[in-house]
């Protein structure tokens, strides 16, 4: 399927007008924010077996987990890195996917005057994690996506540089449809998300106040690598 980018597709975002949200827009755990993002994947998507759920790990595999309970579907992983720029690791310069292919955040790289040398040393630190996670979570580096319908979740956006990389990548994949679904966003984030070449987006909250997706939960534990291998056991990943 050709999908077109811009104002030329749909998009969506929602919000929950419930009376929880007006106390800060603040979910209560992950559990809590995937059910209210089933709820409006639902008028979205109709149960079928070509309609895979992708989440990146970690959080977004226990986001990912109740919106496939809840609407009828598999869960699958993909796992996306960010590489940090040079003395200061929380500042993105681009993502790497599993297969090494890389998509560079231009600006950044340009402004800092980045080096490729620098650039492919951390893509190869990067891959290397990848494939650990993906042979730990799901036993294999294989996909089989085309003329699939495919929800990539996660349990919230801040920069989205793991994100982007993800539609990227997936771009490449024949895909029937891509939908975004991540409970919230940074507004300036979402808006970005609104330019990928995806079929849908739905986002629950994108607040222009916005200093790190935990900051939207009462609880935002950290997932551990145990959760997630408990959670893919369900759907009858074999771990390696």
């Amino acid at each position: 399927m050709s999908r077109s980018s811009g104002n030329k597709i749909t998009k969506i975002t929602t919000k929950d007008n419930n009376d929880y949200f007006s106390k800060g827009f603040i979910f209560k755990n992950r559990e809590d924010a995937a059910i209210r993002l089933a709820n409006k994947l639902k008028f979205l998507v109709k149960p079928a077996g070509e309609l895979i759920i992708l989440a990146i790990p970690r959080g977004g595999v226990v986001t990912g987990d109740v919106v496939a309970s809840i609407i009828g579907a598999k869960l699958d992983i993909v796992v996306s890195r960010k590489i940090g720029a040079p003395y200061n690791s929380e500042l993105a310069i681009g993502a790497v996917m599993h297969d090494g292919s890389f998509f560079p955040n231009e600006d950044i790289i340009s402004m800092l005057n980045v080096s490729q040398d620098y650039i492919d040393k951390q893509i190869s630190i990067q891959k290397k994690e990848i494939e650990r996670r993906l042979m730990t979570f799901r036993g294999n580096k294989q996909y089989h996506l085309h003329d699939k319908t495919i929800i990539l979740v996660d349990d919230g956006i801040a920069t989205g540089a793991t994100i982007f990389a993800a539609i990227r990548w997936l771009g490449s994949q024949k895909l029937k449809r891509l939908i975004v679904a991540v409970p919230v966003a940074a507004k300036d984030t979402f808006d970005k998300l609104k330019e990928q070449k995806v079929d849908d987006v739905v986002v629950l909250q994108s607040p222009l106040a916005f200093s790190a997706v935990g900051a939207f939960y009462e609880d935002f534990s950290q997932v551990s690598d145990e959760q997630v291998i408990e959670i893919m056991n369900k759907y009858r990943y074999k771990q390696v």
